[in-house]
C-alpha cells in the first residue's frame, strides 16, 4: 500500500508514533488510509452541511475496512464574490484547490481519496488534483439546495439578481424585492438551478466519478446520507481493486460528459473545467469537440434558468441515469465508473419518471445542444453561448458596439438606462489574464433581463458569466483583450453580428482597419496589485484552453 511510506517498517516508528497521537490503533496499520478532502465552509451555503455528511462517509470507510482521515481545502462562493473585487479570486482558487489536493495526498501518502465538494470551482479543482495523483478516488458532492417558494411558485437565486433590475426600473417595490430575497435560498446546498455547481456535479456523475444519483439527490435528504455512507465504503473497494482515477478519466467519459451537458444546456463554465481536467488527465480534448458533439445531441431538459424545472425536479424525474438512458444511442455505454459498473449497467436500471422534465430525443426542446461554440473575426479562438437560455434557437443579432473596459462601467450604464436598443454591449479586459481572474458577471446579464432589454441588446465579453445567466450573452471570447485579441480593438459604433445557426461572431470592419488598430494598440497592465493575481495573470492560458496554467515544453507546470 502507498501508505506504507508513513507506516511500514522499523524506520517508520516515528511516523507511527505521530499517527498514534491522532488515534490510529495497532489494528489500523494494516488497513488502507483514506484521505477525505472536505471543503466545508461556514460562509458557503453549498458547503455548510458537509461537516454532517462527512460523518457518514467516515463510517462507510470504517465499515469497508479502511481508516478515514479528514483534511480540508478552501471554498469560494461565487454568488458572494459576484460584482466586486472578490470575484477575481474565484477562478484562481481552482488552481489552489488542485494544488492543495496534490500536496496533502502526497505528503501523507493516502492510499485513496474521497473528494467532498459541491460548488463552482471547488469540484473541478479537486478533480484536477486527483487526476495528477492518479490513485483510487471517488467524488461526493453535497447536493442541490431545495427550490425557494414564493406565492406558490418556485424561485431561485437568479430571480433575485434579475429582480434588482426590475426594482431599478420601478416594476417592483423594495418590499417585493426583500420578500424574494428572503425566499429564494431556503437552506444548505448548491443553488437550486443548473448553475456551475450543479452542472459540474451532474457531469462528474455522468463521467462515472461519483455514485449514481449522487449529483441530484437533495442536500438534506436521507438519500444523500445513504449515498455518503456508500461512497465511503466504495472508496475502500476502489483501493482494494487498485482502480486508479484515470481509469474513469477516459476520452469516452469526457465525451459522455459533454453530451450530457448539451442535453441539459448547462453552465458555459463547464467547458473550461472539462478542458482543464482533461489536461491533467492527459486526454486531448479541444473546444471544437464541444461543438462537434453539440450538433449531434438535442437539448431535452428544460432546467432553470433555461427552463421552469429545478435540479430537484431532475432528480424526481430519474436523475442523471434517466437522462443518459435517453441518450443511449449516442453516449459511450462501455465507460467504466467508480461504482464498479459500466454506464450501460447504470442506464439499464434507470427510467424516466416525468417526460416533461426529461424529454424524449425525438421531441426535444431544440434539435442541437444547449451550448454553442462561436468563431469569427471577433473570436478567432472561440467564444461560448448558452442557447438553452434563449427563447429563439436560431438566434441572430446585429448591432452597434458600446464598449466598456470592465464590468462596473457596463453595469452602471445598463441600470441607469444608457444602453439603447440595437446595442451590442462589449465588456473587455475581464479575461483570465486581463481581469485578472476572468470574473463571472451575473450583474450585467441579470440587469439586461430584469430591465426587459434581452430582446433588443446582446452582450459580448472576454470574461465569463454565471451558469445562472439568461439571455443573449456571449463569453469566453478568445483571444482576450489583454493579449491583443480583436475584442481589444473594438470601438464604439462598430457593427457586430451574432449568428448562432452559422456559429459566427464577427466584427464587421475591414481587415485593413483591424490591422491598423492592432499596430496602434498598447498592452495594459492587469488591474491589480495582488501578488497572487499578478502571478496568475502571467501564467494563465486562454479560456479556449481551459484557463489552465502555462506549462513548459515537457508538459510540466512552470513554477
Amino acid at each position: 500500500m502507498l501508505s506504507d511510506r508513513i507506516k511500514g517498517g522499523v524506520e517508520r516508528a516515528p511516523h507511527r508514533s505521530l499517527l498514534r497521537a491522532v488515534g490510529v490503533k495497532d489494528v489500523d496499520f494494516a488497513k488502507p488510509f483514506v484521505g477525505i478532502i472536505n471543503s466545508y465552509s461556514e460562509i458557503v451555503p453549498g458547503h455548510i452541511h458537509l461537516r454532517s455528511l462527512v460523518r457518514h462517509i467516515k463510517k462507510g470507510v470504517i465499515d469497508g475496512g479502511g481508516v478515514p482521515f479528514e483534511v480540508n481545502t478552501i471554498a469560494v462562493d461565487d454568488g458572494l464574490a459576484m460584482g466586486h473585487e472578490g470575484m477575481r479570486y474565484s477562478l484562481p482558487s481552482r488552481e489552489v484547490i488542485a494544488d492543495s489536493v496534490e500536496i496533502v495526498a502526497e505528503a501523507h501518502a493516502f492510499d485513496g481519496l474521497v473528494l467532498l465538494s459541491n460548488c463552482d470551482k471547488i469540484t473541478p479543482g479537486m478533480l484536477m488534483g486527483a487526476a495528477r495523483l492518479d490513485r483510487p478516488t471517488i467524488l461526493f458532492t453535497g447536493g442541490p439546495m431545495r427550490a425557494g417558494r414564493l406565492h406558490e411558485s418556485k424561485v431561485g437565486l437568479i430571480d433575485v439578481f434579475e429582480a434588482v433590475g426590475k426594482y431599478k426600473k420601478g416594476e417592483i417595490s423594495f418590499k417585493e424585492l426583500l420578500e424574494l430575497e428572503t425566499a429564494a435560498c431556503p437552506g444548505p446546498g448548491s443553488c437550486s438551478g443548473l448553475f456551475t455547481a450543479n452542472t459540474m456535479a451532474i457531469l462528474s456523475e455522468s463521467m462515472g466519478l461519483s455514485l449514481p444519483y449522487s449529483a441530484t439527490a437533495s442536500a438534506l435528504s436521507a438519500r444523500r446520507r445513504r449515498l455518503a455512507y456508500e461512497t465511503g465504503q466504495r472508496a475502500v473497494g476502489l483501493i482494494r481493486e487498485t482502480a486508479n482515477f484515470k481509469t474513469m478519466l477516459s476520452r469516452d467519459s469526457f465525451e459522455n460528459a459533454i453530451m450530457v451537458d448539451m442535453a441539459l444546456g448547462g453552465s458555459t463554465n463547464s467547458v473550461m473545467h472539462l478542458l482543464a481536467i482533461a489536461r491533467e488527465a492527459g486526454v486531448d480534448l479541444k473546444l471544437d469537440d464541444f461543438d462537434r458533439l453539440g450538433r449531434k445531441v438535442p437539448h431535452i431538459a428544460p432546467i432553470y434558468p433555461g427552463g421552469r424545472f429545478m435540479v430537484e425536479d431532475l432528480h424526481r424525474a430519474g436523475g442523471v441515469p434517466a437522462l443518459m438512458k435517453q441518450l443511449a444511442d449516442r453516449i459511450h455505454l462501455d465507460a467504466y465508473t467508480v461504482s464498479g459498473w459500466r454506464i450501460a449497467d447504470i442506464v439499464s436500471q434507470a427510467r424516466v419518471r416525468d417526460p416533461s422534465v426529461i424529454r424524449d430525443v425525438n421531441s426535444p426542446l431544440r434539435p442541437e445542444g444547449g451550448l454553442v461554440v462561436l468563431r469569427g473575426t471577433l473570436a478567432p479562438g472561440g467564444a461560448l453561448m448558452k442557447t438553452a437560455a434563449l427563447q429563439n434557437r436560431d438566434y441572430a443579432f446585429e448591432g452597434r458596439a458600446k464598449v466598456y473596459d470592465g464590468e462596473e462601467a457596463a453595469y452602471a450604464a445598463i441600470t441607469d438606462g444608457s444602453v439603447e436598443k440595437g446595442t451590442v454591449v462589449v465588456i473587455r479586459y475581464e479575461g483570465p489574464a486581463g481581469g485578472p481572474g476572468m470574473r463571472e458577471m451575473l450583474g450585467p446579464t441579470s440587469a439586461i433581463v430584469g430591465m426587459n432589454l434581452d430582446r433588443y441588446v446582446a452582450l459580448v465579453s472576454d470574461g465569463r458569466f454565471s451558469g445562472g445567466t439568461r439571455g443573449p450573452a456571449i463569453g469566453h471570447v478568445s483571444p482576450e483583450a489583454a493579449t491583443g485579441g480583436p475584442i481589444a480593438l473594438v470601438k464604439d459604433g462598430d457593427p457586430i453580428r451574432i449568428a448562432v445557426p452559422e456559429r459566427r461572431l464577427d466584427l464587421l470592419i475591414e481587415q485593413e482597419e483591424l490591422e491598423e488598430r492592432k499596430r496602434n494598440w498598447t498592452p495594459r497592465r492587469p488591474n491589480t496589485s495582488s501578488p497572487l493575481l499578478l502571478r496568475y495573470a502571467s501564467l494563465v492560458e486562454s479560456a479556449s484552453e481551459g484557463c489552465v496554467l502555462r506549462r513548459d515544453g515537457d508538459g510540466k507546470h512552470i513554477c
